[in-house]
């Protein structure tokens, strides 16, 4: 089974929903078989390197709250995460444009490490306040996973107009765009079944056994006829 998660550095009911399909994943009886797939996307690709207001006053702005009712959005999503084991902190969040990041997350991709690399990113922006958009950060957070520091630094130099990785990144955005999904996290399985948003682990699991049955079946159909040992079903 094919799993593709597209989601943003940024966003913290991705951070939510990666946790919720872990433990969905631990649960699977066919976790052996599972392929997972990092796609980028971009909540807000307009945003600068760095953006410069705390995430009450963004949260206000953009939506139209007060930054007392942000910080009390902030505070229910920190306890959600927490239920997960996760220890966000949006009092620390810097809070900046993710493209870069998503290109460090290609270059992890090429070299088997793009779950440690996701995991390192998030935990990076949502515990520690780190600034995913500077290069150095960028640099010392691909070292952490085991990627080469003179490699990291060498790739995110380059300009992101028209690099590979860029063109990676971009990829999984018209992607995103052509299949419909227009908020994250969200998981394709197989290509064919779309789960949309931070699903309890429950209802994740049953989504997994329900694709495993459904194309399981569906192989042994397709698998029925055929030639064998010289002889053909007819």
């Amino acid at each position: 089974m094919k799993i593709e998660i597209w989601s943003d550095i940024a966003c913290p009911w991705c951070y939510v929903g990666k946790k919720r399909m872990e433990k969905a994943l631990a649960k699977f009886a066919h976790k052996a078989d599972v392929e997972v797939s990092w796609r980028s996307f971009q909540l807000d690709p307009s945003a600068p390197a760095r953006v410069g207001e705390s995430m009450e006053k963004h949260l206000a702005r953009k939506y139209g709250m007060s930054e007392a009712q942000a910080r009390a959005s902030g505070e229910r999503l920190t306890a959600t995460g927490a239920e997960e084991g996760l220890d966000i902190h949006f009092e620390k969040l810097q809070l900046a444009n993710t493209f870069d990041a998503h290109r460090l997350l290609h270059l992890a991709a090429g070299q088997g490490l793009a779950d440690a690399m996701k995991e390192r990113l998030m935990r990076a922006y949502f515990t520690e306040g780190a600034l995913v958009s500077d290069l150095e950060t960028l640099v010392g957070l691909g070292v952490d996973v085991g990627l080469n520091e003179d490699e990291v630094r060498a790739a995110l130099q380059d300009s992101p107009s028209d690099d590979e990785l860029a063109k990676g990144v971009r990829a999984d955005i018209t992607k995103a765009r052509e299949i419909g999904i227009t908020g994250v996290p969200f998981f394709l399985l197989d290509g064919k079944y779309g789960v949309s948003g931070a699903q309890p682990t429950d209802v994740l699991l049953d989504v997994l056994e329900q694709v495993w049955e459904k194309e399981a079946h569906t192989a042994t159909l397709q698998a029925g006829a055929g030639c064998d040992d010289g002889s053909c079903e007819v």
